[in-house]
């Protein structure tokens, strides 16, 4: 969720008083609704992103649908339309995100590179806190890839760049596993070890201290080897390297630039995306036929939905972006306040529906049906909007984002409640 889980605010002046202080800082460069164009419209990405995960995340009870799946239509469009693709859009922010920030402190004449490294140290840190709650957390994840950009940021050529993405999203360790999976490489048939899930047999009878146990290290495997198995970690590269090209060239400050060439861009998204998804099924069966193994066999199928995930995350980013930059802005406006809250909330959720589901708790996951899983989330998506803007009308910041901006600058001075307006 959350790096992409990032204010996109710039960091405190420390250059004297001709700079100003921290609040004049935050004040020259707000990032909010409030805020026109570049920043309020990826507040409104990264609140759609977040809403999105959310959604999926209840509709699958926190990971415990895949104990007993039990598929229908609710499931299969819920998972269809966002699951890979809110994450995506995530990891994307992420990489804008990182380019706001060194970009501002280069303003002002500042290097950003150690202070990024810290501040990814820090996420890293309140990743681990929150994966003991939710194995499924990503923030760890996207902050160990996020060093990676702070080598990529050398790299002056965006056409390199460009390259570099173009190279990470098509799936590389995906075809290397199928070509070693029809040459008979042995790693490559083995079973997948992200088949094997420690955690689940925890989550369905366990106590709070043996979910808290089990996800301090074994637990997390099956994620991890899941990431590794089907592409993940390149794709998150990817997706990084395209955030930072889109904030060197100025296309969320602009958007006026693009409107020629995202309406076909839109459609030519929804073509794919709809064509992936009724090609897929047909596809693996004709390759299946090959007679290739099983490993190759299980690397299509995955190159196969990492595409469809990829057309499905250039959809909603460019139709929210649609929506965002027409008259219908006031459709997607909303969803700026929890944007801005998406670390805050990203944790929030799984505090409050993580027991809700789980057996230490309530134990839903097996009472509530799909339908029902999904009208709570959709009344909790409401709720979080409206608190998000209660919230933002009072304080700068979600908590937890104080937090790690206050680690950040290593400074208990950061404003956190609103000034009333002078009279």
């Amino acid at each position: 969720m959350p790096g992409t889980i990032d204010t996109g605010e710039s960091p405190p002046d420390r250059t004297g008083p001709t700079r100003g202080s921290i609040a004049a800082a935050t004040r020259a460069a707000p990032a909010g609704p409030a805020s026109g164009g570049r920043l309020d419209v990826v507040d409104v990405l990264r609140g759609f992103a977040l809403m999105a995960l959310f959604l999926v995340h209840v509709v699958e009870s926190y990971e415990l649908f895949w104990a007993t799946e039990r598929p229908g239509l609710i499931t299969d469009i819920v998972f269809a339309l966002f699951m890979g693709k809110s994450f995506s859009l995530l990891a994307l922010c992420f990489g804008f995100s990182f380019f706001i920030l060194m970009d501002r402190a280069a303003q002002r004449g500042q290097d950003f590179t150690a202070r990024f490294a810290w501040r990814l140290l820090i996420l890293e840190a309140i990743g681990f806190l929150h994966a003991l709650i939710y194995r499924g957390d990503i923030m760890q994840t996207l902050a160990a890839i996020g060093f990676l950009l702070l080598l990529f940021n050398r790299i002056r050529s965006n056409a390199v760049l460009l390259a570099g993405a173009g190279f990470c999203l098509i799936g590389p360790s995906l075809i290397v596993q199928l070509v070693a999976g029809a040459l008979g490489a042995g790693w490559a048939n083995a079973p997948a070890q992200s088949s094997v899930d420690p955690g689940m047999p925890v989550y369905l009878s366990g106590d709070l201290w043996q979910v808290l146990r089990v996800n301090l290290w074994a637990g997390q495997q099956s994620k991890y080897w899941f990431f590794l198995e089907y592409g993940r970690m390149v794709q998150i590269l990817g997706l990084y390297l395209l955030g930072l090209v889109l904030g060197r060239t100025d296309f969320f400050g602009d958007l006026a630039k693009s409107r020629g060439w995202r309406r076909p861009a839109l459609l030519g998204a929804a073509l794919l995306a709809v064509l992936l998804f009724l090609a897929r099924e047909p596809l693996r069966e004709a390759f299946s036929g090959l007679g290739l193994g099983l490993g190759a066999d299980r690397a299509f199928w995955a190159l196969i939905n990492l595409w469809l995930d990829l057309a499905g995350t250039a959809f909603w980013a460019l139709l929210v972006i649609a929506l965002y930059d027409g008259r219908a802005r006031w459709l997607v406006r909303p969803l700026a306040a929890p944007g801005r809250l998406t670390l805050t909330y990203y944790i929030l959720q799984s505090a409050i529906f993580v027991p809700i589901f789980y057996h230490y708790g309530l134990g839903k996951y097996n009472d509530w049906d799909a339908a029902t899983r999904l009208w709570v989330a959709l009344a909790a998506i409401a709720v979080q909007i409206v608190v998000a803007h209660w919230w933002l009308a009072r304080f700068q910041y979600g908590p937890i984002e104080w937090v790690w901006r206050a680690l950040t600058y290593l400074r208990r001075d950061v404003p956190f409640r609103r000034r009333p307006p002078a009279r």
